[in-house]
């Protein structure tokens, strides 16, 4: 690296949060009189994670739902984009999920009995908890589920709508999500100063513990590169290979607009040359390639959903959580909501796990630890999603053309 972009490095987000993770590590390691500041730090940081955390989520899905009026002008295509998108993202969450099991970065005790008729009261007792009964004590109970519950009516409900009523609530749902993201691109600004307090916080739990947290933290990456891995190179090459495409000479010649996206980490970015080499590769027509992808590029998110999966669950068991069979069910599902209301969100996925660890009062200590990892994992998310997105337009264009 040549010394002028070293110091633009330095200069960048990135930079900050490199240096605040270092200078946590010293922090923490030299100057202990500064734990208590730490956690003052960082109980403000998560306190503004809350405020914004559960807004987010909810616009984020309405905004997006609501405002897909192509499912309405072209119901076939929009359809079947739909039936692709939602089903990788279901296999990505869930290939995330049985790799974290396999694996198991926390070495949790595992919950799974749910047989016994106690347990089953118990959930009954917590899915009706689940279903709201109240707007405004749902929000205030931070039931993260009962919100995404009522995003996903209203925004549905919303499509069927006359086309004035639907535009009007689309662009009042549009216009909020707008406002929540100029607040969480402050709050980015502020995420360095938090990485400084929560590096601080797990040193401190380093020193006070005996854990095997830097163990812990390489299988977590291990976990969501491996998850990425399948998803990648067996769930989509099997979905084309069933359509009668050859996957990995596609593959091979997607490899241009994937490298676009792998170091530019935007699907938005590396959306033009996507569109041209999906056209080039599947033969996918010009109408299917301008609706589909610009689409996709917005829901189609397998690999957010694999990293909301994942991180939640390790940072959640990490701090004494434990998961039952049909809570990590449940979190597939929830996953791929949060994954398809993704997008436009700094710091994409990254920042929604946080906003649902905030929610269920989850410390965000290793959350932050995560955070200088988070720019190399991104370039493989990324590239996996746009990978994604060539697949579901070409499996599409199969379709149209059999129809």
């Amino acid at each position: 690296m040549q010394k002028g972009s070293f110091f633009s490095y330095l200069l960048s987000l990135n930079g900050f949060i490199f240096i605040a993770a270092t200078l946590g590590v010293l922090t923490g390691l030299y100057i202990p009189q500064l734990f208590s500041s730490a956690h003052v730090v960082s109980d403000i940081v998560i306190s503004l994670l809350k405020l914004i955390s559960l807004p987010l989520i909810f616009f984020s899905v309405t905004a997006t739902i609501s405002g897909m009026s192509s499912i309405d002008e072209m119901r076939n295509i929009g359809r079947k984009v739909i039936k692709y998108t939602l089903s990788t993202t279901l296999i990505a969450a869930t290939v995330a999920l049985i790799v974290f099991l396999i694996v198991d970065p926390t070495a949790s005790d595992f919950v799974c009995n749910i047989t016994d008729v106690d347990d089953f009261g118990g959930y009954f007792d917590f899915m009706c908890k689940l279903v709201p009964s109240n707007v405004v004590t749902t929000f205030a109970e931070n039931n993260v589920i009962g919100i995404m519950l009522i995003a996903l009516g209203l925004s549905f409900a919303t499509l069927t709508l006359p086309e004035k009523n639907k535009n009007m609530l689309n662009l009042f749902f549009s216009s909020f999500f707008a406002a929540l993201l100029k607040i969480t691109q402050a709050l980015v600004y502020m995420i360095p100063i938090g990485v400084w307090a929560f590096t601080v916080i797990f040193i401190e739990n380093l020193q006070t513990q005996k854990t095997d947290s830097l163990k812990q933290l390489a299988l977590y990456v291990v976990c969501i590169m491996l998850a990425n891995f399948v998803q990648g190179f067996v769930v989509l090459p099997l979905f084309l290979k069933w359509k009668g495409y050859k996957p990995f000479h596609s593959l091979k010649k997607m490899s241009p607009a994937l490298s676009v996206a792998f170091f530019s980490r935007s699907s938005n970015v590396a959306l033009p040359m996507t569109m041209e080499y999906t056209q080039r590769t599947f033969g996918v027509s010009e109408k299917i390639a301008n609706i589909t992808l610009p689409l996709c590029s917005t829901i189609n998110m397998n690999a957010c959903a694999a990293f909301i999966i994942t991180t939640v669950l390790f940072v959640a068991q990490s701090n004494g959580m434990v998961f039952s069979l049909f809570d990590m069910i449940l979190w597939i599902f929830i996953a791929t909501i949060a994954a398809i209301g993704n997008a436009g969100v700094p710091m994409g996925c990254y920042f929604l796990s946080g906003a649902l660890l905030a929610a269920m009062n989850v410390p965000l200590a290793l959350l932050g630890v995560i955070l200088p990892l988070y720019a190399l994992i991104d370039m493989f998310e990324t590239a996996i999603n746009v990978w994604s997105d060539a697949c579901v337009a070409a499996m599409v264009q199969k379709e149209v053309k059999h129809d």
